[in-house]
């Protein structure tokens, strides 16, 4: 298996991960996306099949969309001098695993693999935290991988907002 950033001339083959909104981004938005410098596409192959994919967006967490209590334990992670009004962020705009790979533990292998990129590469830009507005039926799958629900405001949605502190590696 081979992960390589989506290019504009990749021709996007057959991919079902079962959920059609994610699939149809895959297939109509990231290129675009890239186009705009909105997102970045990244795909997982396995002899020229899309085993998996994922899209990386900028992002911040900010004092006006976290309530309570969340705000504070985020705040005291930081010395008193750099306690700010928002933090900067990663985004996972999309992550899906064709169904046809299911149940073997891609999904958590690639985001590891991920986690690892974010942290080692030397980036020009630096973040704290990396987020996600996990579909209702995908939390287990991002609190087994070190994720936490990050507000309660969102509790009625269908996506909620999650993060992951990248100094809990």
């Amino acid at each position: 298996m081979r992960l390589k950033p989506l290019e504009a001339e990749y021709e996007i083959g057959e991919f079902d991960c079962g959920d059609e909104d994610l699939n149809e981004f895959l297939l109509y938005d990231a290129k675009p996306c890239m186009n705009l410098n909105i997102a970045n596409t990244f795909i997982l192959e396995d002899e020229g099949r899309i085993v998996a994919y994922f899209c990386l967006l900028n992002d911040k967490i900010s004092r006006t969309e976290i309530t309570g209590s969340r705000w504070k334990k985020i705040k005291e992670r930081f010395p008193k001098s750099k306690q700010f009004r928002s933090y900067p962020c990663v985004k996972i705009g999309r992550f899906a695993v064709s169904i046809a790979y299911r149940g073997q533990n891609i999904g958590s292998k690639l985001m590891d693999l991920l986690k690892d990129r974010l942290i080692k590469s030397n980036s020009l830009s630096a973040f704290r935290y990396i987020t996600v507005d996990a579909y209702l039926s995908a939390i287990p799958f991002y609190e087994k991988n070190g994720f936490a629900l990050l507000n309660e405001k969102d509790m009625n949605e269908h996506t909620r907002l999650m993060f992951f502190d990248r100094m809990d590696i």
